[in-house]
């Protein structure tokens, strides 16, 4: 996680004093200061350049952590049996190392199993201004009497449900950075978290469990409106269901049938009016009255979109 942006949400979201943020980071005040003001410099640190006594046998743990992990309880073998097995493969490091690494890969797992065992959904429950989720789809539409495809921009709000979509004739990161811009406009404020699924818009590398490369330009933008990236493991997409539900309602009432308008602009018009009207139409189904209604009252939740700066 980028230590600008967590210094940032800490000062401007959780108003937690310089003081306080000095003694977490170990940064002096003055710095602490000049980073609240440039808002684009991140924190460099040297690092030593040399693997831990643990990264050669890394692999070799993984894979017996997954065949532990299909035996009965009675059959599996401890962390500290794993870590005598390393040892006789030549391991010089410590045993903490070796317990760490199964911590983490358990806590993964978990993560990633929060389906039944037929995989049905398990609702999420949001607080008002705690997330937004994001995703994209293809759908048509007939521009200047031209039948096109587009790239479809969903957002919408965890707790509240109210969305917003956007289209576009590419996927590139200026178009994700636009349409978060224009979603935290119309939505009205920015919750503290965005949930997204691995798209090469947002992510450049994948790691292990939740490890993410985000792309430098997204991550200027989440440290720029103070919300916290987080993203699904790889294909489990019900991590962020509401919006996967998002995409298959707005295809039938939105996009059936085909939009027939002028050009791109008054297409994202069109489709902002009829979104903001619907909020007003659908029920939230989880709380009582209209999107509408729970939208009025989560708006206090949200961080005003203006620019924040030190």
């Amino acid at each position: 996680m980028d230590l600008l942006s967590v210094i940032r949400r800490w000062r401007f979201r959780q108003g937690m004093p310089i003081r306080e943020i000095e003694r977490r980071t170990g940064l002096s005040r003055n710095t602490i200061r000049k980073y609240l003001r440039a808002d684009t410099v991140e924190p460099k640190f040297k690092v030593p350049a040399r693997p831990g006594k643990l990264a050669p046998f890394a692999d070799t743990l993984r894979g017996w952590l997954h065949q532990e992990a299909s035996k009965t309880r009675k059959h599996k073998r401890t962390a500290k049996q794993m870590f005598a097995d390393l040892v006789a493969l030549g391991y010089e490091g410590s045993y903490g190392r070796v317990a760490a690494f199964v911590r983490t890969w358990k806590a993964d797992q978990q993560r990633q199993q929060q389906t039944s065992g037929r995989g049905t959904f398990v609702p999420l429950a949001f607080a008002p201004g705690e997330a937004f989720q994001f995703d994209w789809s293809e759908d048509w539409a007939v521009l200047g009497g031209e039948r096109i495809k587009l790239q479809v921009a969903h957002t919408k709000l965890s707790h509240s449900k109210a969305f917003i979509v956007r289209a576009y004739l590419l996927q590139t990161h200026e178009m994700l950075l636009d349409t978060l811009a224009e979603a935290f406009r119309v939505l009205g404020g920015v919750p503290g978290r965005g949930i997204f699924d691995n798209m090469k818009t947002a992510v450049d590398r994948v790691g292990s469990g939740k490890s993410r490369q985000v792309n430098a330009r997204l991550a200027a933008m989440a440290s720029h409106y103070l919300f916290e990236t987080d993203f699904c493991n790889p294909a489990a997409g019900w991590e962020k269901g509401q919006v996967e539900r998002n995409v298959q309602d707005a295809r039938r009432r939105l996009w059936q049938p085909m939009p027939d308008l002028p050009d791109l602009e008054a297409l994202n018009h069109w489709l902002e009016a009829q979104c903001v009207a619907q909020w007003g139409q659908i029920q939230h189904g989880g709380l009582p009255g209209t999107v509408a209604d729970v939208h009025a009252a989560e708006l206090p939740s949200l961080m005003a979109a203006a620019r924040r700066s030190g």
